[in-house]
C-alpha cells in the first residue's frame, strides 16, 4: 500500500481509507455492501433484460423503469467494487484522474436518476389524470427525447465539476476518509480557494434535483387528488398500488440524500463514520431496493420474471 504523501507537490494519487474509525470492522461492514451490490446487479440486470425482450412491457412506465435500472447499475458499479477492494484487500489507492472519473459518474448518475423519477411521476400523472391522451402524450418518440434530455442534462451540469477538481492543487494529506471520491469531500483537501466548487455544487442541486423533487411533489399531489375522486373502488386500489411503488422508490432516492446534506451542514458533532455510512446508503439503497419494489408490486413484471425463470 502506498505511503501517504505530505510534500508540497500536488498529489496525483489518493488513498481512500474506507470508513474511518471502523477499520477493524471493515470485514463485517463489507457483508451488507456485497449483498446489496449482488442484489442490485442481478435485480437490475434482470429488469433491463425482461423489459427489453418482452414486447408487452414496451410501455412508457416500463421503459422509464428500464432507464432507472441502467442508472442504478452504473451508480452501484461506480462505487461498491472500490469499497469492497478497500474492505477486503486494503487497496485504497486511486489516481486523481480515476477519482475525477468516479466523481463524474456518481454525480451525473444521481442527477439522471432524479430526472428519470420526474419523468416517471409525469407518466403516472398522465395515465391517471388524462388517460385518453396517454399514448399520444407519451409516444415512443417522446420517451426517446426525454431519455436523451435526461442524459444531456446530467452530463452538461456535471462536466464542469471535473475541471473544477482538476484545477485544484492538492498539497496537504492525500488520505481521503471515504469509500469513494465525492466532489466536496475531495475539494476540501485542496490547498486553494474552493468557493467556486462550493457555489457551483450548490447551484447544480438548486437547478436540477430541487426542482425535480418539487415537481414530483406537485405531480403526486394532483395524482392522489384524482385517485380519491375515482368512482370505482377497484380502480382506486389499482392506482394507489402503482403510485405506492413509485413513492417507495422516490423515498429511497431522496430521503438518504436529504439526511446526508443535513448532517453535513448542521451535524458538526456527528461522528465522521456516520457521515460516510449515510453517504454510502445513498449509493447502496436505491439500486438494491428499486428492482425488489417493482418486482413485488408490479404484476406484469412479476409475471414476466416468473415466466422467464421457469422457462430456463
Amino acid at each position: 500500500m502506498a505511503t501517504p504523501n505530505h510534500t508540497g507537490a500536488s498529489h496525483s494519487l489518493f488513498i481512500l481509507r474506507g470508513i474511518p474509525g471502523l477499520e477493524d470492522q471493515h470485514i463485517w461492514i463489507s457483508l451488507p455492501f456485497f449483498i446489496s451490490y449482488l442484489v442490485a446487479v442481478l435485480g437490475n440486470s434482470l429488469l433491463v433484460f425482461i423489459i427489453i425482450t418482452e414486447r408487452s412491457l414496451h410501455e412508457p412506465m416500463y421503459l422509464f423503469l428500464c432507464m432507472l435500472a441502467v442508472a442504478d447499475l452504473i451508480l452501484s458499479t461506480t462505487t461498491v467494487p472500490k469499497a469492497l477492494a478497500i474492505f477486503w484487500f486494503h487497496v485504497g489507492e486511486i489516481s486523481l484522474d480515476g477519482c475525477i472519473t468516479q466523481i463524474f459518474f456518481i454525480h451525473a448518475t444521481f442527477i439522471a436518476e432524479s430526472g428519470i423519477l420526474l419523468a416517471m411521476a409525469f407518466d403516472r400523472y398522465v395515465a391517471i389524470c388524462d388517460p385518453l391522451r396517454y399514448t399520444t402524450v407519451l409516444s415512443h418518440a417522446v420517451i426517446i427525447k426525454v431519455g436523451l434530455a435526461v442524459v444531456l442534462r446530467s452530463f452538461s451540469v456535471i462536466l464542469p465539476d471535473m475541471f473544477l477538481v482538476k484545477r485544484l492543487p492538492f498539497c496537504h494529506s492525500n488520505v481521503l476518509p471515504h469509500t469513494y471520491c465525492e466532489h466536496m469531500a475531495v475539494a476540501k483537501f485542496a490547498c486553494a480557494d474552493i468557493r467556486v466548487n462550493v457555489w457551483y455544487g450548490l447551484s447544480v442541486l438548486l437547478s436540477t434535483v430541487m426542482p425535480d423533487a418539487l415537481l414530483i411533489l406537485v405531480s403526486y399531489t394532483l395524482i392522489l387528488n384524482a385517485v380519491f375522486h375515482l368512482p370505482s373502488r377497484g380502480a382506486r386500489q389499482k392506482a394507489l398500488g402503482t403510485c405506492g411503488s413509485h413513492l417507495g422508490v422516490i423515498s429511497m432516492f431522496y430521503l438518504p440524500g436529504i439526511f446526508t446534506v443535513i448532517t453535513q451542514r448542521f451535524g458538526h458533532h456527528v461522528p465522521l463514520h456516520t457521515h460516510i455510512l449515510l453517504a454510502n446508503i445513498c449509493t447502496l439503497a436505491p439500486p438494491m431496493l428499486n428492482p425488489i419494489i417493482y418486482g413485488v408490486k408490479t404484476r406484469q413484471i412479476r409475471e414476466c420474471v416468473v415466466s422467464t425463470l421457469c422457462s430456463q
